[in-house]
């Protein structure tokens, strides 16, 4: 039955956390705990013994992909659901090795991933790996990104584009929300990777 199934959403972003509880929640499961990075996921899957695991990729302290290892060699036979905002293959192969059922955008519906999830408990072995969709990124963004590329710093740019260096600043956090990045190398890595600059 779906409102006995329990859920553990292991997040590093607080709200997400509770918009995606509240509504996992509305759709009839019951969470049984929240966590903010893999290491205190896996203490509480020992504690709460849930059905099933939501994890975040990028997580301080414990990643999900090394959380989502642990949890299957600590013996952990349930599913392991894993959300992200982007990703590339070459990551969900390794969530895929790992021992993670399936990977999906952040951006799917809560009803659309309540329906996987109840596939996914009534055949762990049917994995779906979905790729996210690649993020759409503003004029604005793709100005920015090509002035990253160019080693600029947010003053140089907001000298170029007419903005604030805090206004720039701005664009950057959300760039790299997009891109799934933590950081200007990984931003530029990733941005390569789907085409937004040269590869060169």
């Amino acid at each position: 039955m779906i409102e006995t199934m329990r859920l553990l959403i292991a997040d590093d972003h607080p709200l997400f956390r509770v918009g995606l509880r509240a509504a996992l929640e509305k759709e009839g499961f019951s969470v049984v705990g929240e966590a903010g990075d893999g290491d205190e996921a896996i203490r509480l899957v020992e504690v709460y013994q849930p059905d099933v695991v939501i994890l975040d990729i990028r997580m301080p302290r414990m990643d999900g992909i090394e959380a989502c290892t642990l949890l299957r060699q600590n013996g952990f036979a349930g599913v392991v659901v894993m959300l992200t905002t982007f990703t590339e293959a070459a990551i969900q192969n390794k969530a895929a090795s790992a021992g993670a059922n399936a990977y999906y955008s952040k951006e799917v519906s809560p009803a659309e991933l309540a329906r996987r999830i109840m596939k996914l408990s009534h055949d762990p072995a049917s994995s779906q790996f979905t790729p996210p969709p690649v993020p759409k990124l503003t004029p604005r963004e793709q100005e920015v990104l090509k002035l990253l590329a160019h080693g600029l710093t947010a003053r140089e740019m907001g000298e170029i584009l007419g903005l604030k260096p805090d206004t720039v600043r701005d664009y950057l956090k959300r760039l790299y929300g997009k891109l799934d990045a933590g950081n200007r190398i990984e931003a530029l890595e990733h941005a390569r990777k789907l085409g937004f600059l040269d590869s060169r």
